[in-house]
C-alpha cells in the first residue's frame, strides 16, 4: 500500500519560505542573549514577552481564550515539547558549541518526525520518497554551513545530544499540534494559548535556578535582542507554524528546519554583503531536491509517464 503524500499549496509554501527567515534569527538572537543572561531566564523572556503579544492580539481580534479544562491540558502538553524542553535545551547547548553546528543539529527534526508519524498517525506515513528527500535535504544543510563544522563534534557531547533532543521534542510537538484543529482551536489562539502555558511553567523555574533579580542589568543590545526573539522568532513564528501545521500536517510545518540555514545565509548575502560561495549553491540545490521529493507531486508527474510504477 502505498503511504499518502501530503502535499502544501503554493501558499503555505510561502508561509514556510516567511517562517524560516523569522527563526533563523534565533539563533543570532539567543547567541546575543546568552552572553549576559543564563539560559532558564532567556527562555522565560522569550515565551512570557511572546505571550503578552499575542494575547493582546488575541484580544484585539475579537477572540477569547477557551476555558475548556481538556483544551488547557492540550496548551500546557505543547508548550512543553514545542518551548519549555527544545528552547532550554538549546540555549543550554548554544552555551558550548557553535551555532552553525546547533542549526546542522536542529535541521535533524525533519527526520525525527517522519519517523514519529509513521508511528504515531495514520495519513503521515513514511515512505522511500519522503525519507530520501530528508536525508538529502539533511545533507545540503551540512555543505552549505560549512562540511568543517562538522569537526566540532564529538567536543562538549553533552550539549550536542541536547540540540538533538530537542529535535526530537520538536518532531513530537508537531504530531501533538494536530489535535488542535480537531479541538476547533483557531491558529492564532493556539499560538497564544500554547506560549501563555510555558511561562507559567518556565517563569518560577527560572526565578528559583537563576535568580535573575540578582543579575546585573543586561545592556540594551541584549533587550534588543529578546525583543527579537519573542516578538519576531517566537509570536510571529508560531502565528505561521500553527496555520501551517493545521494545513499541511507535521511533517511539512517541520521541513522548516531545513530552509533556516537557507534563509540565514541568504540574508547575510543580502544585507550584509556577505559572499556567496559554490558549497551555498550546492547545498541549497540539495535542499530544494529534498523538499521536492518529500512534496511529492513532482515524482507523482514523472512516475504518471511510466506507467505500472508506483510513488515512494
Amino acid at each position: 500500500m502505498n503511504p499518502e503524500v501530503q502535499s502544501m499549496t503554493p501558499y503555505e509554501w510561502l508561509l514556510l519560505i516567511v517562517l524560516s527567515i523569522f527563526l533563523g534569527g534565533s539563533f543570532f538572537f539567543v547567541g546575543v542573549a546568552v552572553e549576559a543572561l543564563p539560559p532558564l531566564t532567556i527562555v522565560a523572556l522569550r515565551v512570557g514577552l511572546a505571550a503578552l503579544a499575542l494575547l493582546v492580539v488575541v484580544q484585539c481580534s475579537g477572540l477569547r481564550l477557551p476555558r475548556s479544562r481538556s483544551v488547557w491540558l492540550a496548551f500546557f502538553g505543547m508548550g512543553l515539547l514545542n518551548n519549555v524542553l527544545p528552547f532550554t535545551l538549546i540555549v543550554w547547548g548554544q552555551t558550548q558549541i557553535a551555532s552553525g553546528l546547533a542549526a546542522i543539529l536542529n535541521a535533524t527534526t525533519p527526520l525525527f518526525t517522519v519517523i514519529a508519524a509513521h508511528f504515531l498517525t495514520r495519513d503521515e506515513r513514511l515512505s522511500r520518497l519522503k525519507f530520501f528527500g530528508v536525508a538529502i535535504g539533511l545533507g545540503g544543510v551540512i555543505i552549505m554551513i560549512g562540511q568543517e563544522t562538522l569537526l566540532g563534534i564529538g567536543e562538549h557531547g553533552s550539549a550536542q545530544l541536547a540540540v538533538l533532543a530537542a529535535a526530537v521534542s520538536y518532531a513530537l510537538a508537531g504530531i501533538y499540534g494536530r489535535r488542535f484543529k480537531r479541538l476547533g482551536v483557531q491558529p492564532l489562539v493556539t499560538a497564544s494559548g500554547q506560549v501563555t502555558a510555558s511561562t507559567i511553567m518556565l517563569f518560577p523555574v527560572a526565578l528559583v535556578i537563576d535568580t535573575p533579580f540578582s543579575l546585573p542589568m543586561p545592556g540594551g543590545q541584549v533587550w534588543a535582542a529578546l525583543a527579537g526573539l519573542a516578538m519576531v522568532s517566537t509570536a510571529l513564528a508560531y502565528l505561521i507554524y500553527f496555520r501551517i501545521l493545521a494545513g499541511a500536517g507535521a511533517t511539512n510545518v517541520l521541513l522548516v528546519t531545513l530552509l533556516v540555514p537557507v534563509s540565514a545565509i541568504l540574508l547575510g548575502g543580502v544585507f550584509l554583503g556577505e559572499q556567496l560561495e559554490p558549497q551555498h549553491y550546492l547545498g541549497m540545490g540539495l535542499i530544494s531536491i529534498g523538499l521536492l521529493a518529500i512534496d511529492g507531486r513532482l515524482w507523482t508527474r514523472l512516475m504518471a509517464i511510466r506507467p505500472g510504477q508506483s510513488v515512494g
